[in-house]
């Protein structure tokens, strides 16, 4: 068995936590038009059942970090698993609304923790040239969990939510399952002083024992213990912070998942019956996998840096268009078909960039002894932002309109640009110690 085809089946089976990650972000999507029903819920109901699971996923990403130092990324990774399994259960249970809401927040936990360490596991474990394309898989694995959750719901939308809940416990029993096959992170193992251990993992993932032990040798020289949260703020580190959750924070306050938790809410007021506001939702996610599967070959063959500079003005080109749409449509009857392709496009564009990089950047750019506890960092902004975003979108709307809520959005697609050109230095191709090196010489934002 070769080498590249280990570390494949290693991406995968690892990746599978952003499969978990997407379907239960997205299928509130479809369920929350059952539930708000059902329950009776207003709109701040609507989105505080929506927003449970964010407020999880802040805390298990931030916890998962001590974990992760002390018993491994592996064993952190099947211990989120086995928590998607109860979070699941709860929730397709529940009887009364707190219940609901307090089973998001224990899936949120393990989603949370999926995005923490998932892409820190998956870039320690794999070669620096495939690392790109790898790391991205976690994010395909979203996209792609979040138009199966799309699928599902349209196709159960006569049937009760609670089924659309319960699905989610498949692929949790296939993590969990696989993972107990899959060898630790040689670089924690390192950390742990288990040398050998290491050794034999490179050996197992590598094409030659010499460029196993040239790599062994490199992760020795910048070995350092694990270090305390305060070494993430130190000077020295700070454009690494910066740049990563900098790109954490625009991923969210972009719209994406604004757009994916309550597209059919969205679609629904603008005319659409209630399955056809749903079906209109799933060119969204078919559009997300394509520009993923884009994203992951362009990380490696333009750069993280490229790839966003150069989609995400049509991101933003596609909000405008998006906003003129809702405000024509408001006074001179606009196709609302008009609004799904501006949808589909902003999709391609935004997903295909921040949301490709952001897991990359955050696993890549933390040296060894705080790559942990900065990945946390990482994972905690975005999901702080996404909360807000997702706490206040629909609000937003009710106050200053859709095509108000999209103008906003599209000023801040144009802000992220600018933020990427200043701060955010192109990583591809270059391994994990040479960017620690980059920071120490502080020469970061030169490369």
């Amino acid at each position: 068995m070769s080498d590249s085809f280990i570390v494949g089946i290693i991406a995968v089976v690892a990746a599978m936590g952003g499969l978990l990650f997407g379907y239960d972000t997205g299928i509130i999507s479809a369920a929350l038009l059952q539930i708000t029903h059902d329950f009776s819920l207003s709109i701040m109901g609507q989105q505080i059942v929506t927003s449970a699971i964010i407020a999880g996923a802040l805390a298990g990403c931030l916890g998962s970090a001590p974990v992760s130092d002390r018993f491994g990324r592996r064993r952190t990774i099947m211990i989120a698993a086995a928590i998607f399994i109860v979070g699941t259960f709860g929730a397709t249970l529940s009887e009364t609304v707190p219940v609901l809401t307090f089973s998001r927040f224990i899936l949120g936990l393990a989603v949370g923790a999926s995005s923490q360490i998932v892409p820190v596991y998956i870039a320690e474990i794999v070669p620096a040239n495939r690392r790109g394309q790898l790391v991205v898989l976690f994010q395909m694995a979203v996209v792609g969990g979040i138009t199966v959750s799309f699928i599902t719901g349209y196709l159960l939308r006569e049937h009760s939510w609670r089924l659309m809940f319960g699905l989610g416990a498949i692929p949790a029993i296939l993590l969990l399952a696989g993972m107990t096959f899959l060898p630790n992170s040689p670089r924690w193992m390192t950390m742990q002083g288990d040398v050998p251990g290491a050794r034999k993992v490179l050996r197992l993932v590598r094409s030659s024992e010499h460029g196993a032990e040239l790599e062994l040798d490199s992760i020795l020289s910048a070995l350092g213990s694990q270090a305390g949260w305060s070494e993430v703020f130190r000077p020295w580190l700070r454009p690494a912070v910066v740049a990563a959750v900098g790109v954490a924070l625009l991923t969210q306050i972009t719209g994406i998942n604004a757009v994916l938790y309550y597209a059919p809410t969205i679609f629904a007021s603008v005319g659409f019956g209630e399955g056809s506001a749903i079906l209109a939702s799933i060119p969204i996610g078919v559009a997300m996998i394509l520009a993923t599967v884009f994203g992951s070959w362009a990380v490696d063959a333009w750069g993280r840096r490229a790839l966003m500079l150069r989609l995400l003005p049509f991101s933003a080109l596609s909000l405008a268009v998006l906003a003129v749409v809702f405000m024509l449509g408001a006074t001179q009857g606009a196709n609302p078909w008009i609004a799904v392709g501006a949808l589909v496009s902003y999709a391609i564009f935004n997903a295909g960039s921040l949301s490709v990089a952001i897991w990359l950047i955050g696993a890549e750019v933390f040296p060894l002894p705080v790559r942990s506890k900065g990945m946390s960092l990482v994972a905690g902004s975005h999901w702080a932002a996404d909360l807000l975003v997702s706490l206040v979108t629909l609000s937003l709307i009710e106050a200053i309109g859709a095509a108000g809520t999209f103008w906003l959005f599209a000023g801040v697609n144009l802000a992220a640009a600018a933020f990427v050109y200043k701060y955010v230095p192109e990583t591809k191709g270059r391994s994990l110690e040479e960017i620690e090196t980059s920071l120490r010489e502080h020469r970061f934002n030169e490369a």
